[in-house]
């Protein structure tokens, strides 16, 4: 009989002059290895993971200190009146705990008081940063940001406000946001590390 022809062929011997097929699965010890390799890599990678967090939540919060000083500007001019930036633990009364990093509010301050009175818009509210953050006013700063009209920043006295606030989380290096006499802030981001 020809090959091919009327015969029926077994399908699991290979076809002469073909190798057999190899199963495409892995052994157990080849799945072992692969898993051992993988968790070696999660542990080398994990402080590093932990670290770049850490970073990131310092940065979120040095951005949203540098984006709430950039709005309060803009709406002083925008407004036409003084617009504040105060502390704030409870996201509705500011204080002078002298810890930004529970919060803030930015609100219109159209009596020119410096305080947040009740018939006075809130414009936005900002709250704590992340557990382990710190964030401090050196004493220009220590309480309030308030600018005028023309986007400049004053003291509720009238005297010209400068300052900085610094950043810190434990293990980090210090991030600073300086405030300069025309209103702008710009960050630094130094060598000195946080206690």
């Amino acid at each position: 009989m020809t090959p091919g022809v009327g015969c029926i062929r077994d399908a699991t011997r290979p076809r002469p002059g073909r190798r057999a097929r190899v199963g495409s699965g892995l052994t157990l010890l080849e799945l072992l290895i692969g898993l051992t390799i993988g968790a070696l890599l999660m542990l080398l990678a994990g402080p590093g993971y932990r670290r770049w967090i850490a970073d990131a939540e310092v940065r979120d919060r040095v951005e949203a200190l540098v984006n709430g000083m950039g709005m309060a500007r803009a709406e002083a001019i925008k407004r036409g009146l003084r617009v504040n930036l105060c502390q704030s633990d409870d996201g509705a009364h500011c204080t002078d705990s002298g810890r930004w990093e529970a919060g803030w509010l930015v609100y219109a301050d159209e009596n020119h008081n410096g305080d947040l009175d009740p018939d006075e818009t809130v414009i936005r509210t900002q709250g704590p940063a992340r557990p382990g953050i710190t964030a401090r006013g050196n004493k220009p700063v220590a309480k309030y940001v308030s600018y005028t009209s023309l986007g400049q920043t004053r003291m509720q006295n009238g005297a010209l406000q400068m300052g900085t606030f610094t950043i810190c989380r434990s293990g980090h290096n210090t991030v600073e946001v300086v405030l300069a006499n025309g209103g702008r802030v710009r960050v630094d981001r130094t060598k000195v590390p946080c206690p």
